[in-house]
């Protein structure tokens, strides 16, 4: 699942590629750092949640230490201030859930809402609300069906991310790119062009998962989750979103994979297709990946190596 040494030490660019020839992607692995391109900040991309704080410092050094360990005991991380931050960080002008409440309407009393909200949080009596489901138009005519969570859905789901992403970030792939901390898509185009660049590249390989979000398998999501989570009852919160089902036009039905659209649903997107990024190791394929989209460079003598297409869909077929 992660082997030390191959991406400790590769560097995210700092700065989006200008020019269109180089603006078609970045390396993955085994990548040092680019002259000239890592003077600032990395600009963080859209993301789930929050920059990993100070009290979250111990759980991602145990887990980068370790890559067997089971954390038991992480609710007491979904602190009142953590739910605050979460708060804080949707948008204002956020579409509201089934329950209708507003950004606006719930701040108006935000403390006392906070504070109930982290009780129910913490003595399991919080309630996931069923997604409100609707549709937005893709680029080749078909609709894409999106999950908009109720407002309290979403604080709690930004902090389990930012508590989640202190343990799997140490497992997850440096050649992927999708809604992670400190990431966008202009370090994955910046790292696909530092890839066809510097090594000997005779196919690329576009891939994707039709409809990835919606067939995510949930037993396997919760098995993978267990392969480094051991707190029953932050699993049981999990299940809950995972159970809620989606609400379209007045009907609720069950619902398949993790909504798209959830706050936490990237997340576990990535927690999903982990033992897949895998594939990047191999010195015939350079993968990056945006979560279910992935660009495999094929390096070998001349014929078309299916790889990239085989991994990027194997997650799918564990059943």
């Amino acid at each position: 699942m992660y082997e030390r040494g191959k991406s400790d030490g590769c560097v995210v660019p700092a700065k989006p590629a200008n020019k269109a020839a180089v603006a078609v992607a970045e390396l993955v692995e085994e990548r040092h750092p680019a002259k000239g391109n890592t003077d600032g900040e990395t600009q963080p991309g859209r993301r789930a949640g929050i920059d990993v704080s100070r009290d979250l410092d111990r759980v991602r050094e145990v887990a980068v230490r370790d890559k067997q360990v089971r954390f038991t005991a992480l609710m007491h991380h979904i602190t009142l201030n953590r739910l605050r931050w979460a708060y804080w960080a949707i948008s204002p002008k956020a579409a509201p859930g089934t329950d209708g409440v507003t950004w606006g309407a719930y701040g108006k009393d935000l403390e006392a809402n906070l504070a109930d909200l982290h009780q129910r949080v913490h003595r399991g009596s919080f309630r996931a609300t069923p997604s409100r489901r609707v549709y937005i138009p893709k680029a080749d005519g078909r609709l894409r069906p999106l999950g908009i969570a109720a407002l309290e859905d979403k604080i709690v789901q930004r902090a389990v991310v930012e508590v989640l992403n202190a343990v799997f970030e140490a497992d997850f792939r440096n050649f992927s790119y999708g809604f992670r901390p400190r990431r966008g898509p202009h370090d994955a185009l910046d790292a696909l062009a530092v890839g066809i660049e510097r090594r000997k590249v005779n196919w690329v390989l576009d891939a994707d998962i039709r409809d990835f979000f919606s067939n995510v398998d949930r037993d396997w999501l919760t098995k993978f989750l267990r392969h480094r989570i051991a707190d029953e009852r932050l699993l049981r919160l999990i299940d809950k979103w995972l159970a809620a089902g989606v609400v379209e036009e007045g009907v609720w039905s069950e619902g398949q994979g993790t909504p798209q659209g959830a706050s936490i649903s990237p997340l576990l997107a990535n927690v999903y297709l982990l033992l897949n990024d895998s594939s990047g190791e191999h010195a015939w394929l350079c993968c990056v990946t945006w979560v279910e989209d992935g660009l495999g460079m094929a390096v070998t003598g001349g014929r078309v190596v299916g790889g990239g297409v085989t991994v990027r869909t194997a997650g799918l077929r564990f059943g």
